[in-house]
């Protein structure tokens, strides 16, 4: 499997190239906004590298809201968000499994995803593989339990959905890790993409601050064998000064 780290959007070439990375993952947008993409001034040259890309939609993207004030807006940006993810060639858009409101149902949540699926599938589907990441807290979460992710992919597997697991938000909302990617499995039949993060926080904190491997909670041991059991490309999202450090640590210890 290839190893990278989420860079910063404005030179993805020269981050990645800093950090000794085969993968990238940034954003095409502020996180925190609504905007559409622009399109990216290394567009060309990330399509020319020998890098596997992921883009990641911003934070306020809720396909699961009741509120028609965030999923209408969310819908758009999930689309906006995987036209641009294709100009530089991603592999995939990733996308927080969102939730709903205390007091909603949240089988209301998982029809909206599966609605959007539909609409979009109608129009010839998206221009990348949507891939749905896990989340750490909110009892109203499309996917931090097993049992919500069950039922979620029971509406949306069929339209080719793909997951990212993240550690990090896997060990706050209490998953255990070990043999955590065979119980993922079990479920969506796949993984596309590991968010291979440490925490900050205690075992079932439902706090979603990731750390470096060497300074986080979660053993370094149990992070490096769920990427050789995922077999899929990882990342990690951990502060900036220690990615060069993580990357070199999972590259050693999984034998690469």
């Amino acid at each position: 499997m290839r190893i990278g780290a989420h860079v910063r959007d404005d030179d993805p070439l020269g981050a990645a190239a800093a950090r000794a990375a085969e993968v990238v993952q940034f954003f095409l947008a502020d996180p925190q906004g609504w905007k559409a993409p622009e399109p990216h001034p290394q567009a060309e040259a990330l399509l020319a590298s020998d890098l596997d890309v992921f883009i990641h939609a911003p934070y306020l993207a809720n396909v699961a809201s009741l509120n028609n004030r965030i999923r209408i807006p969310s819908r758009k940006m999930v689309l906006q968000h995987a036209r641009g993810a294709a100009a530089v060639g991603a592999k995939g858009l990733i996308v927080h499994g969102g939730h709903v409101a205390k007091g909603d149902d949240p089988a209301e949540g998982i029809a909206n995803w599966r609605k959007m699926f539909e609409r979009q599938a109608a129009e010839g589907g998206f221009a990348v593989p949507i891939l749905i990441e896990n989340t750490a807290g909110g009892e109203n979460a499309m996917a931090r339990t097993f049992d919500m992710l069950a039922r979620l992919w029971d509406a949306v597997g069929e339209f080719g959905a793909g997951f990212c697991l993240d550690t990090c938000h896997a060990f706050a909302s209490g998953e255990d890790l070990v043999g955590i990617v065979d119980r993922v499995k079990a479920i969506t039949g796949r993984i596309d993409l590991v968010h291979l993060n440490s925490s900050r926080d205690e075992f079932g904190s439902a706090r979603d601050r990731h750390a470096n491997i060497a300074s986080g909670t979660i053993d370094p041991d149990q992070l490096v064998a769920v990427v050789a059991a995922a077999g899929a490309p990882a990342l990690v999202e951990t502060p900036d000064e220690g990615q060069a450090e993580d990357i070199a640590f999972l590259r050693e210890h999984l034998g690469r």
